[in-house]
């Protein structure tokens, strides 16, 4: 099978009118959802179990298989009970890095293809996949299919290694255009990119992580806090289908892609929203019961941590600034136990300390009671 050679950007022939509709769609349920974001005082610790749960699903898109719950038991110190899940779990630690670290480059920077190697160096870093040229483009050849089999056998193949930084340059380009629509121009570098499959792995999950960063830099959401993985999971097949199906370098194949892309902003971005609503509702609830229990001034910062780190042992509050000695946490965390608000995960036991969870948050975040 030889390379494939994807299209040079812009895409001519894009049918527009059967477009229209789903882009108008779309672009109002992001906006409904960035109304939500920007109303947050502090979006990074409110949903940070969401862009977990979004490394989580990324991630198994890829084949990992370690679920929300088992990484933010792990971060608590409590190992799950298969040792390749630690693998997994490592590998969904690192996306989450990688999208922090973007984040704030983003502020002061525009994205660039510096940046997206130095994002690529931090997924790889430490996990499978370290030795495959950590943090450079690709030299040699690469491709998609069964694992084993030979590249006579691929589903597909990339171009070869020395076309990978002309198209590269006009993906970068065509990145900053100003384009008639953001999110279809988006549609298209999500999909261009992952044609280039410019690095020799984590490819999938680096194409996914542009989504939230190009909403942000364009400032269509106020934080890059978007989880499009959900949708793309759930509809695995389709996804496959319509990237594959550009490979006929025909306007139909990728009108047809930019309206499964469409869907995706318009179904995941009212799904967030209610997400991030309910998580925003249960964080006011659980502020007034905490203050009525505790009559600590110290109850709001406390329900941060818990809402930055939902599954924990008492050592999480040691360093965190402005909080209060040992004696007072155990006290507080004594009486949220007591209330319900807070669930034992695993008791204490020697050295080995207690691990609670605020249930509640974990399973918002789940849609199901998970812990």
């Amino acid at each position: 099978m030889q390379p494939f050679e994807p299209q040079q950007l812009p895409i001519d022939g894009i049918q527009w009118d059967s477009l229209i509709p789903l882009i108008g769609k779309a672009n109002r349920s992001l906006a409904y959802y960035d109304g939500i974001l920007y109303g947050l005082a502090n979006p990074d610790v409110l949903l940070s179990p969401l862009t977990t749960q979004e490394a989580v699903l990324s991630s198994k898109i890829e084949g990992t298989q370690a679920t929300l719950g088992e990484v933010l038991k792990f971060e608590a110190g409590e190992a799950p009970v298969e040792e390749s899940r630690v693998r997994d779990i490592e590998e969904i630690m690192n996306y989450r890095r990688a999208m922090r670290r973007a984040e704030e480059e983003l502020k002061t920077h525009p994205f660039s293809l510096n940046l997206l190697k130095e994002l690529h160096a931090v997924l790889l870093d430490g996990v499978r996949g370290k030795f495959k040229a950590r943090g450079q483009f690709r030299t040699t050849q690469n491709w998609i299919g069964t694992s084993g089999l030979p590249i006579e056998a691929a589903q597909f193949v990339p171009p070869a290694p020395q076309n990978i930084m002309p198209h590269l340059d006009n993906w970068e380009k065509y990145y900053h255009f100003d384009r008639p629509d953001p999110l279809v121009q988006l549609a298209i570098i999500h999909a261009q990119f992952e044609m280039i499959h410019p690095f020799l792995d984590g490819n999938g999950r680096l194409g996914r992580m542009i989504v939230p960063l190009f909403l942000f830099e364009r400032k269509l959401i106020s934080s890059p806090v978007f989880y499009i993985s959900a949708y793309l999971e759930r509809y695995r097949e389709e996804y496959v289908a319509g990237l594959q199906g550009l490979s006929e370098k025909t306007p139909t194949a990728w009108t047809r892609w930019i309206g499964f892309f469409l869907r995706a902003m318009d179904e995941q971005s009212r799904e967030n929203a209610r997400k991030a609503q309910a998580i925003i509702d249960l964080y006011g609830r659980l502020k007034g019961r905490i203050i009525d229990l505790t009559h600590s001034r110290y109850a709001v910062p406390l329900l941060d941590c818990l809402f930055d780190q939902p599954v924990f042992t008492s050592s999480l509050f040691d360093d965190r600034p402005g909080m209060p000695g040992k004696p007072m946490i155990m006290n507080m965390l004594g009486r949220l136990k007591k209330a319900g608000i807070l669930k034992v995960v695993r008791e204490g036991s020697g050295r080995r300390p207690q691990i609670l969870a605020l249930a509640e948050l974990i399973n918002v975040c789940e849609g199901s009671d998970i812990i």
